[in-house]
């Protein structure tokens, strides 16, 4: 039990620290690639905050127990799209400014929806994963050839800077110190979320809670708090594209990335009792988000609270459910 005490421990303490050292690297990035911050969280910090998710869905496939990938892929876009989202607004209201703002929120509402359909029908096969892989591999060259082609014609730049003052800025450093810092902080993270995730699941199989449950809730937890540390530290720091981009990017990576490899893994349908009510809570949060993206054009602290209140409703619904 010490021990477990302290993997917990350790973990969230390396969160927090790779959490700081990657927003560094991110922005860094951003500047040196000439692309927009979002597009950074989208396609680098997304898919690095999503390895913890990965490596616990992989290992949870390749041991015979679905229902935790699965349940640790659907948890994680709740956690991410109604606990991280909100409490990052609730630091900073996270405001998006981006002229294609609409373009990831959109692809994330029409994953959410294929992973309806997918549990209604029953559907899983070698074929599917793949499929679902491809759609990541499309997704992520889009994004980045979307993202150059709208700076170079001046429709956005990077951590809100214009002109001159971008191009000075992005000359200043070579690449070494931004993707050092960026592969330093994805480590830590990485490592921090597996010590995390370790301990949560001895906790909870002392505590006697079913696969799916641990799934939904304690992996899927666990495996979020690198977008959460993430996404804050952003926020704090005004990098409001770099934190919304983590959200939405992770959210991709895990429908797409994460769920085509666990049905490469073990081509077999979704767990039946993660719907409706758990895979149509993350379209109706998926939609959400469109929405809030679509209309304000932000999300503030009132919509904020909101998507923290109903993700506190929806843990109290699961272990009422238990």
């Amino acid at each position: 039990m010490t021990f477990t005490i302290f993997l917990v421990a350790a973990g969230l303490l390396a969160l927090v620290l790779g959490g700081e050292i990657l927003v560094r690297g991110a922005v860094g990035l951003a500047a040196k690639a000439g692309v927009q911050p979002l597009v950074i969280g989208l396609v680098v910090v997304g898919f690095g905050t999503s390895m913890p998710e990965l490596v616990t869905s992989v290992e949870a496939s390749l041991a015979g127990s679905p229902a935790i990938a699965w349940g640790n892929i659907v948890g994680s876009n709740l956690a991410n799209s109604l606990l991280i989202l909100g409490i990052a607004a609730l630091v900073t209201p996270i405001a998006i400014a981006s002229d294609n703002r609409l373009r990831d929120p959109v692809f994330a509402l029409a994953g959410s929806v294929l992973l309806a359909l997918l549990a209604i029908t029953g559907l899983g096969s070698v074929l599917a994963g793949l499929i679902l892989l491809a759609c990541l591999f499309a997704y992520i060259g889009w994004a980045y050839i979307d993202g150059r082609r709208r700076y170079s014609a001046g429709t956005g730049s990077p951590s809100g800077m214009d002109g001159d003052e971008f191009a000075g800025a992005a000359s200043e450093d070579g690449w070494t110190k931004p993707v050092m810092l960026t592969l330093l902080g994805l480590a830590i993270l990485i490592g921090g979320g597996r010590m995390l995730v370790i301990g949560a699941i001895d906790l909870a199989r002392i505590a006697g809670l079913t696969e799916t449950l641990i799934g939904l809730t304690i992996v899927a937890i666990g495996t979020s708090l690198p977008e959460l540390v993430t996404s804050v530290i952003a926020a704090r720091k005004g990098e409001a594209g770099v934190a919304f981009g983590n959200v939405i990017g992770s959210n991709i990576y895990n429908i797409f990335g994460i769920g085509g490899a666990a049905m490469l893994l073990a081509p077999a349908g979704l767990p039946k009792d993660l719907w409706p009510a758990d895979i149509g809570l993350v379209v109706a949060s998926a939609l959400a988000i469109f929405l809030l993206v679509l209309f304000p054009r932000a999300v503030t602290r009132v919509p904020a609270v909101a998507l923290v209140a109903l993700y506190a409703a929806y843990l109290v619904y699961l272990i009422v459910n238990a």
